[in-house]
């Protein structure tokens, strides 16, 4: 597209860095980076991914060298535009420490909720287990959430436990944005009682009905099981007043001892703050309609996925019209009451039946 050619619209040098949002902003504007742990490293990586991606394009006449400029910033020109930032990390980096005049930790829940005790087992035998582990936490009425090193591991896993008659299902990369929410929404709901993933159970997932996480090969070190890893998957478990995490290791490793050593410490914490103030922890109450709603919106949307409808005939652009201004108003409404995640799947399905109309 002709964006790609933006240097010579917006009349810049070569190799200057391209104009952002950031350039609208006033000059003390604050800016707040979530999940910083991990959205720094991406700010790094954005420049080096476009330019990779380009230079077969440019090479083989695809596209002019000036679309090079056509870019992300770099992670220096970057820092170069901000000023006053909030880095917000329930893990942070050295980086984001080294630049923080001062580390403000929120330990404390309003609902009085502690830490997760962590359990350490072998891994022999880990397998017979957890299945036991995962029997007296669905007796209970809770779910479990299982992580694994590999694809392959977690889909024998899944198979095995499917075969040993437990409602298991598995998460995976491969596993599209809607059928994920369709997926943790039947888990919320008791539809099955077990998730099996690799590392797709950390930041973000909030699953009151989660009391167990159970990590296997907790002791292969490596980015899946570094001490921020650990931390924030050991995290997925402070959701519910029993939450309880299981690594299954046959030696302590330095990133282990880590996460257990912060974990406890945060534990420590809550207890003495629910002490001095009398609070009885409770497990967070999350309502399921949301999902629910969004997974709806994706069921329906199936009737016209591709123009391929479902027992009905194809509409005419009236209904169509119709249903855009209805779709429209209810993510305004999602995203007004902050649900940004049905708000996302509603704007989807409207790009659809855009692209819909203009087929027609």
């Amino acid at each position: 597209g002709i964006e790609n050619y933006s240097r010579h619209i917006s009349g810049r040098a070569p190799g200057s860095p391209p104009y952002t949002l950031i350039d609208y902003f006033p000059k003390d504007f604050l800016l707040v980076i979530d999940e910083s742990h991990v959205t720094i490293p991406q700010l790094r990586a954005m420049y080096n991914g476009d330019r990779s991606r380009k230079e077969a394009l440019v090479e083989y006449g695809f596209r002019l060298p000036s679309a090079f400029d056509n870019r992300p910033l770099t992670f220096d020109e970057f820092c170069q535009k901000v000023n006053q930032v909030i880095y917000v990390s329930a893990t942070p980096a050295e980086y984001e420490k080294s630049l923080s005049t001062k580390i403000v930790e929120q330990l404390i829940r309003p609902t009085g909720l502690v830490d997760p005790k962590i359990t350490v087992k072998p891994v022999k035998g880990q397998i017979d287990d957890l299945l036991h582990e995962i029997e007296e936490t669905t007796k209970k009425g809770y779910r479990t959430l299982v992580t694994t090193l590999t694809k392959r591991m977690a889909e024998d896993l899944t198979k095995y436990m499917d075969d040993m008659g437990v409602r298991v299902k598995y998460l995976h990369s491969d596993v599209d944005t809607l059928e994920r929410l369709e997926i943790i929404r039947d888990l919320r709901l008791g539809k099955f009682d077990v998730l099996v993933g690799i590392n797709l159970l950390r930041e973000g997932l909030d699953l009151p009905e989660v009391a167990l996480i159970a990590i296997l090969d907790a002791d292969k070190e490596g980015f899946l099981r570094s001490e921020t890893s650990l931390i924030q998957t050991i995290g997925r478990a402070a959701r519910n007043v029993e939450g309880r995490v299981i690594l299954y290791a046959d030696n302590i490793t330095t990133a282990m001892e880590n996460a257990i050593n912060e974990t406890n410490r945060r534990r420590k914490v809550q207890e003495e703050y629910n002490r001095i103030h009398n609070i009885t922890p409770k497990s967070i109450q999350k309502a399921v309609h949301s999902v629910i709603e969004a997974t709806k919106a994706a069921e329906d949307g199936e009737k016209y996925r591709k123009g391929k409808w479902i027992g009905a005939e194809a509409p005419d652009r009236d209904s169509i019209v119709r249903m855009i201004e209805s779709l429209t108003r209810d993510m305004k409404k999602a995203a007004r009451e902050l649900e940004f995640e049905q708000a996302a799947v509603l704007r989807d399905q409207i790009e659809e039946l855009r692209q819909l109309l203009n087929e027609i």
